[in-house]
Formats: C-alpha cells, sequence, structure tokens
C-alpha cells in the first residue's frame, strides 16, 4: 500500500515537473478578433524601433488634425494600414468625452490603465478607436495624441461624426 502511494506521489511530481517547465516558454500576447470579417496584422518590435517618426492626420469636416503616433505594434500595425489607404470612420459619441467607432479589423494590443486626456486616441478591444475631447481612466493601448487642440472639441461637435484617418 505504501509503495503504491509513494509511487503515485511521483508520478504526481513528474508530471507537475513537466507542466512547469512549460511555463518557462516565451511569452506572447495574442490579440482579440472580433470575428470572421477582421484581418489579423503582425508587428515585430524591431520594425518599430527602427522606423522614423510618422505623422497622422485626423480630419473632421474641413479641419485637419496632426498627431503623433506613439511607438507600439498596435500603432505602428494602424499607421501601416493608413499608409495603404486612408480610413474613414463613423464614430458615435459616448458618454460626453469620446467619439468611438470600428475599425473593421483587428489591431494588435499592449492594454495599458490610463486615464486619457482630450485628444489621445487610442485602440479599444483591439478593433475599436476612440477619440477623446474629456477624460477616462480604462485600459486602452495608445495609438497617438493630437498635436494641436485649438478647435479639437468644437470640430468633433455633439452626436456622431465622420473622422478620416491618413499619413504623410
Amino acid at each position: 500500500m505504501k509503495s503504491r502511494i509513494l509511487l503515485w506521489m511521483m508520478a504526481g511530481t513528474l508530471v507537475f515537473s513537466f507542466l512547469l517547465s512549460g511555463c518557462k516558454g516565451k511569452k506572447t500576447e495574442k490579440t482579440e478578433s472580433p470575428g470572421k470579417e477582421s484581418k489579423q496584422t503582425e508587428i515585430r518590435e524591431e520594425d518599430i524601433e527602427e522606423s522614423e517618426e510618422i505623422v497622422m492626420k485626423v480630419q473632421i469636416k474641413d479641419q485637419v488634425f496632426t498627431a503623433e503616433l506613439e511607438k507600439n505594434p498596435g500603432a505602428e500595425a494602424f499607421a501601416q494600414m493608413l499608409q495603404e489607404e486612408p480610413v474613414t470612420i463613423q464614430m458615435s459619441d459616448y458618454a460626453g468625452f469620446e467619439k468611438v467607432g470600428s475599425l473593421g479589423r483587428s489591431l494588435p494590443t499592449q492594454n495599458r490603465q490610463t486615464t486619457t486626456q482630450s485628444g489621445d486616441i487610442v485602440l479599444y478591444n483591439g478593433n475599436q478607436i476612440v477619440i477623446f475631447y474629456g477624460s477616462n481612466s480604462w485600459s486602452y493601448t495608445r495609438l497617438g495624441k493630437i498635436r494641436d487642440l485649438n478647435g479639437w472639441k468644437d470640430a468633433l461637435g455633439k452626436g456622431d461624426v465622420e473622422v478620416t484617418f491618413s499619413v504623410e
């Protein structure tokens, strides 16, 4: 009986050791995929470090604002997407401090708990672009920041708005 218990304990220890050794592998971050029609974009960290600063344009009606992009995989993927062609998003007002719209595809995420400010551009759930004209605290992937907020809140107005993102 004792030898049988000892045998089971040794087998359990062996299995446990194998399980622990599997946890030491390289960690990779997953991005959320909203649906079948979404495309996944891969970005390597080396590509971000080697890239030069890209300026993003944010057009709301007849006003064009410029934004500095963050240096992270989500922002780099968004910039690559915009280099192919400008992206126009119907954005809905939410809670009186932000506009939210579907990107139609998923981008890499590096969500961090953050407090946003007016002019921040973030990625929510991997496939939603959010632009702020107020402040909020949540977990987002930062994409960029509007350089000059002069006229920003007025351009966004009340209610829904169409926003076109492009790069220079």
